[in-house]
């Protein structure tokens, strides 16, 4: 029988869901962001993007020429940072709905494949509700509800 949530676990779980599919959404735009960042950079085009820089507020500069803010960079480093914040409410999720560690592999993989996030976090979301709202209309203790109430006898 594998584990499974506890009832009073419901709202963390909750909770941590909500965090997920926050975390899940800005992860995959800064994903397909840096995607796009890294076809610019790395094909013939061979341009960053430069921001508020002498050519205005944004603009497309040849590779290694950005005078001012490099929008590329800031990509690149905030998609970084925000994975490990991604892969932490991954984990949330994982440990809390007590699911096997190939699951938390797939969750992970979510901010490293461009658009897995967005359809990871529509499914589980979905899958997660549904668990819950099927839980909760379950008796709290199926075997007590099912027996009648035992009475202590004295002799």
């Amino acid at each position: 029988m594998p584990l499974e949530p506890k009832r009073a676990d419901f709202g963390r779980i909750r909770s941590a869901l909500t965090f997920y599919r926050v975390c899940s959404v800005i992860t995959g735009t800064f994903l397909l962001l840096l995607c796009a960042e890294m076809l610019l950079k790395y094909t013939p085009i061979g341009v960053e993007i430069e921001l508020g820089g002498p050519q205005g507020f944004l603009a497309l500069v040849p590779d290694g020429s950005v005078t001012a803010v490099n929008l590329s960079t800031i990509i690149l480093i905030v998609h970084g940072w925000f994975y490990v914040v991604y892969l932490f409410s991954c984990f949330r999720v994982w440990s809390r709905m007590r699911w096997g560690f190939t699951r938390f592999i797939v969750l992970a993989l979510g901010g490293v494949i461009p658009l897995l996030s967005f359809f990871l976090e529509g499914r589980i979301a979905r899958e997660i509700t549904a668990y819950l709202a099927a839980r909760e209309a379950q008796p709290a203790n199926p075997v007590a509800s099912t027996q009648p109430p035992v009475e202590a006898s004295h002799q």
